[in-house]
């Protein structure tokens, strides 16, 4: 196996990486008992430190509906963990020269030179020009003023709803041009709203590398590292391997509707459209572990790596509560500032981020570790991303 493709084997004696065993297997007992109680279809997981793996197992059913179990190599609709990949490829342009990250947006895709910002006040929407350009750092932070439909009830999330703002039908191309119609919910830089940043953000990449962005993550990123089960769809070999979630929310008994990974898109989703496995997605994280490298293969340069997984809001506020307490965020996840106020263990520094289908994932340098939960149970995902971390942290001598 080429060096750069980290190894799940072997799995390391956990106590070898400071981890009390007994402790660690808290996390299949507590997962187990949702399976076995129908709260949850399936997972897999995997803990590493210090550059090795000290867990990776899978639990429950990879599809409910046929039955058959949960495997290491199930395929995952991983959501907003394309984020960082996508953060990536930006950033590893702007080391070759071709963007910075003060850029105007609109130098890359000329529809946002006329966006304006929208003030609903009374019912009545009015429109200004912003007080400055969106650029290529408010992208990569969500500050850009641009949000998602499904986080509002305004005028300007409407309209994102009308435009069908998520359709997998336009091409990157026409997703920004059609976007870029829709006034923007806040002044760029005047705070944090999650949105679909980072889908433009594709589309930036695209323009600056001349290549379409499921080629350039595939040549530059994805081929290098080995992840060779990641990409915008499952491959017709692969689909018997593609992790499903309950038909119906155990909690709510409403329908769960989820992107069908068999279906090659027009829109390679840099906010949301990658499929990965848990092993693939480690490979990702050992490189950005290793500040931008992974055995002989490096992708990004250390103060680069660094530079990502600094805080970039400063005094800039929150405009929802998608950024949890004790939190900022960097260039493509959100990252830890203190070691309290959270609502679980960690260190600061950490980064972290997961996706709407209940994948997760976070990184701590200070303690060299960084773990994975994929699963495919979107109402549960605010239950499980502070749980897993409890049990990981838990089991450190």
């Amino acid at each position: 196996m080429n060096e750069s493709h980290f190894s799940p084997e072997p799995v390391v004696d956990p106590a070898e990486l400071g981890f009390s065993p007994a402790r660690l297997r808290r996390i299949r007992e507590r997962l187990e008992t949702d399976v076995d109680a129908g709260g949850l279809p399936g997972a897999v997981w995997l803990v590493a430190r210090h550059g090795r793996i000290a867990c990776f197992e899978a639990i429950g059913r990879r599809d409910p509906k046929a039955g058959d179990a949960m495997a290491l190599d199930s395929v995952f609709r991983i959501y907003s963990m394309t984020k960082p990949i996508v953060s990536l490829a930006t950033l590893m342009l702007l080391e070759r020269g071709l963007i910075k990250i003060g850029d105007p947006v609109a130098d890359f895709i000329p529809a946002f030179a006329d966006t304006p910002v929208a003030i609903e006040q009374d019912g009545k929407l009015e429109l200004r020009p912003p007080k400055r350009p969106m650029t290529v750092q408010d992208l990569l932070r969500h500050t850009s003023g641009l949000t998602y439909e499904f986080l509002g009830t305004g005028e300007v999330h409407r309209r994102y709803a009308e435009a069908r703002i998520g359709s997998r039908r336009r091409t990157n191309e026409q997703f920004c041009d059609e976007l870029a119609k829709i006034p923007l919910l806040y002044d760029p830089g005047a705070c944090w709203e999650y949105g679909r940043s980072t889908d433009v953000l594709g589309r930036v990449v695209e323009v600056a590398s001349g290549k379409a962005l499921g080629a350039f993550l595939s040549e530059e990123i994805l081929g290098p590292l080995g992840m060779v089960d990641t990409g915008f769809a499952v491959p017709a070999q692969s689909h018997g391997r593609i992790a499903e979630a309950f038909e119906t929310d155990p909690d709510t008994g409403e329908k769960v509707g989820l992107i069908d990974p068999r279906v090659e898109p027009a829109h390679e989703s840099g906010g949301g459209g990658l499929m990965s496995t848990t092993l693939d997605y480690a490979r990702f994280l050992h490189m950005m572990q290793g500040g931008g490298r992974s055995g002989d293969v490096r992708l990004l340069g250390r103060k680069t790596c660094e530079w990502m997984a600094a805080d970039h809001l400063g005094s800039i506020p929150s405009a929802c509560d998608l950024l949890t307490p004790g939190y900022g965020f960097g260039l493509g996840y959100s990252v830890r500032l203190v070691d309290g106020i959270s609502d679980s263990p960690g260190s600061a520094g950490q980064y972290t981020w997961g996706g709407i289908a209940g994948t997760t994932f976070w990184v701590d340098p200070r303690e060299s570790l960084f773990a994975i939960l994929m699963t495919q149970a979107p109402g549960r995902r605010n239950f499980y991303r502070p749980l897993f971390r409890n049990l990981v942290y838990q089991a450190l001598d």
